[in-house]
């Protein structure tokens, strides 16, 4: 009798495939098996590649002798605390009877490739591979995957990413940790009273040390600069802020802030004097004037990297959390597969989005079944595929992250897993309701000076209707639309300063009762927290100035969704930066700094947004199949080798001593503990 096998990344994963399956399963050591369907499992990776020891044992030792090291063909192991489900799972797929095999690994690259090691390692052959592609959990989803299971030989270009990623990474991190201990983890050691110092490099890694570290100096560099603001208090009562003009008597003037202040207070009373000789009140005359209706849309879907920065924000908690928890929101069949860089649906799913909404009903008792309840009355769900919430363009391998509409396990989570699940809730019914509606309303008042005349500005914001804000249950705190500072606190103004504006005209003349000078204070930048530096590690072609190239790496990011938050989480452990519990704030340690002005000096390329996104983008071109995997491979061989000799020959010892000594001044003391305090 032919059997079928279906091997998924996790156990709990295999036994939802199981329970969809509805077949008579018998519980094995490491397997579910019926009459001819067996259920198996990986437990994430079960193959990883070899250490370079196993190529030759003298390789154990770091030496600048072996170095660059380049395998002419990569070894793989199992891994020891594994090896026990990797004989049951080559046992079971190499079986003669096993005719067809279904690949039920997480649908993207990782996933891919822990089977893709799997089959490796333990010599499948002949058999029918299958790859299941699905978005969710449910039972339905489980069963659409399998009917329309691909070749597993159409996702080879994927493997081929997969394999290159995990070969790019070894190899950068063997040569260049080795290379640059060698070369300056001495020196390092001594200047922090340890032992020992090691030096870890990382393709994403460093990159992500390097912008921190840039961050955390532009604020140390930073010279706070003093400023003053001229504001009018008018008859309407309301107040209106001086902005320069081309008719002003302060145009050319040296010491202006911008054009909407003063770099010294002299010059604000002075133009105040002016405007004031002939006492109060001043009149003014409305120049122009608007009174009109804005509308905000709803914003697009999370993808993990939103998601993972709104948590963050919201809850002060790590990507990794973040991550966690929709994991086991998307393995409790709650919602779809989170590790996805998209933020839109695709046609597909759109064509039967009511069955998501349909099943937030169930929710009872909360806004989120009620709001649901009144999207399919409404039948506002019908148009989605024809909005910008729904691009099969913009799809690569998985969709947004949307409740599937199965609540079954929703009662039964903690509170912040219920927080988590609620937000993906709500930005989801969000993009099916109404926009958001405002008054927005502004005017120019002049102030004659003489042969010259002053500029005073109002406006003012106001919600009328909060359309798919009250789903979204933001408050007028929440930046959610790309508004921030002056315009999101004028949407709080008082009733009465709007209605006072709405019975002005343009030509109406102003009295203005008093002026006032309000002192301010430039600020450095922010440190990035954990959630805004997965935004910007997604984003990273914004942090490229050369326009050529930020075009050329349009779409490719730093790391992956499915990466970004153990990248993070990795330079906490290795105490190269510090995370704050409380605020998800970073900041890099006096360690990480001195790692950093090592790289700086003698490999400054791992430390740039540019080079890292590159390589990133040229594996999505080998996954799309633009690119073959060997020119790839021949492209990094150049790039490990020529980066090697780079530091081996290095000589600026002397210059990272001054560099370690600053950087050491400004922490007062190292931080670092010896070894084995």
């Amino acid at each position: 009798m032919d059997r079928y096998v279906f091997i998924a990344e996790k156990p709990s994963v295999a036994r939802q495939f199981a329970d969809a399956l509805h077949l008579n399963f018998r519980k094995r050591d490491g397997y579910l098996e019926s009459e001819n369907t067996i259920v198996t499992w990986c437990v994430g990776h079960l193959v990883t590649m070899a250490y370079p020891e196993s190529y030759d044992p003298k390789l154990k030792k770091w030496s600048f002798d072996t170095l660059p090291f380049i395998p002419d063909t990569f070894k793989y192991e199992v891994i020891k605390d594994v090896r026990k489900q990797f004989d049951i799972v080559k046992k079971l797929l190499t079986r003669e009877d096993v005719r067809r095999i279904y690949v039920c690994t997480d649908s993207g690259r990782e996933g891919e490739y822990i089977y893709r090691l799997v089959r490796q390692e333990a010599g499948v052959t002949g058999k029918d591979e299958r790859r299941v592609w699905i978005d969710s959990q449910t039972e339905e989803e489980i069963h659409k995957g399998i009917r329309e299971a691909r070749p597993e030989s159409e996702y080879d270009s994927l493997a081929d990413a997969a394999y290159l990623r995990a070969k790019e990474d070894y190899l950068m991190g063997i040569n260049f940790s080795r290379a640059m201990t060698l070369k300056y983890g001495n020196g390092m050691a001594s200047f922090l009273h340890r032992k020992f110092a090691v030096i870890s490099v990382g393709r994403v890694m460093t990159c992500v040390l390097g912008m921190v570290v840039r961050r955390e100096r532009e604020i140390r560099q930073f010279v706070p600069e003093t400023f003053y603001r001229v504001s009018a208090r008018t008859e309407p009562g309301f107040d209106a802020d001086w902005k320069l003009n081309e008719k002003s008597a302060c145009a050319g003037e040296p010491g202006l802030y911008r054009d909407t202040g003063f770099k010294r207070r002299e010059k604000a009373e002075e133009m105040i004097r002016r405007l004031t000789r002939g006492g109060y009140p001043v009149q003014g005359v409305i120049s122009a004037f608007s009174n009109r209706q804005e509308t905000q849309n709803p914003p697009l879907l999370y993808n993990l990297a939103e998601i993972q920065n709104e948590c963050s924000r919201k809850f002060h908690i790590s990507p990794d959390q973040t991550l966690s928890i929709i994991q086991e929101l998307y393995e409790k069949r709650l919602v779809t597969y989170p590790r996805t860089d998209a933020r839109v649906l695709s046609s597909a799913v759109a064509r039967e989005i009511d069955r998501n909404i349909r099943g937030l009903v169930a929710l009872s008792g909360t806004d989120i079944s009620t709001a649901a309840g009144q999207i399919l009355n409404a039948g506002e769900w019908k148009k989605i595929g024809k909005s910008r919430y729904t691009n099969d363009k913009l799809i690569t391998d998985h969709y947004a992250i949307i409740p599937t509409g199965n609540t079954t396990a929703a009662r039964n989570l903690d509170n912040l897993k219920r927080q988590v699940y609620e937000l993906i809730c709500r930005r989801f019914l969000s993009i099916f309701m109404p926009p958001a509606r405002y008054r927005k309303i502004a005017l120019t008042i002049d102030v004659p000076d003489g042969e010259h005349s002053e500029t005073f500005t109002a406006s003012v914001r106001v919600l009328t209707d909060p359309g798919y804000r009250r789903v979204a249950n933001l408050t007028d705190r929440d930046d959610d639309g790309g508004k921030n500072s002056k315009e999101q606190s004028q949407t709080q103004a008082s009733a009465a300063a709007a209605a006072a504006l709405q019975r002005l005209h343009k030509g109406d003349k102003i009295n203005i009762l008093a002026f006032a000078i309000r002192e301010g204070q430039t600020t450095p930048p922010r440190r990035y927290t954990t959630g805004s530096m997965i935004l910007a590690m997604e984003n990273a072609g914004q942090l490229i100035e050369d326009d050529a190239l930020r075009e050329q790496i349009r779409g490719s990011g730093i790391g992956t969704s499915a990466t970004r938050a153990e990248i993070l989480s990795k330079l906490e452990r290795i105490r190269y930066l510090s995370v704050s519990k409380k605020t998800q704030v970073m900041k890099p340690t006096l360690y990480g700094e001195m790692v950093h002005d090592a790289i700086d000096v003698s490999m400054r390329q791992m430390l740039s947004p540019e080079m890292t996104a590159s390589w990133e983008k040229g594996l999505t071109m080998v996954a799309e199949g633009s690119i073959g995997q060997d020119e790839y491979m021949e492209k990094l061989k150049g790039f490990i080798v020529r980066r090697t000799d780079q530091v081996k020959h290095a000589s600026n010892q002397g210059q990272l001593l001054k560099m370690y000594a600053a950087d050491a001044a400004y922490y007062g003391k190292p931080e670092i503990k010896k070894t084995g305090e």
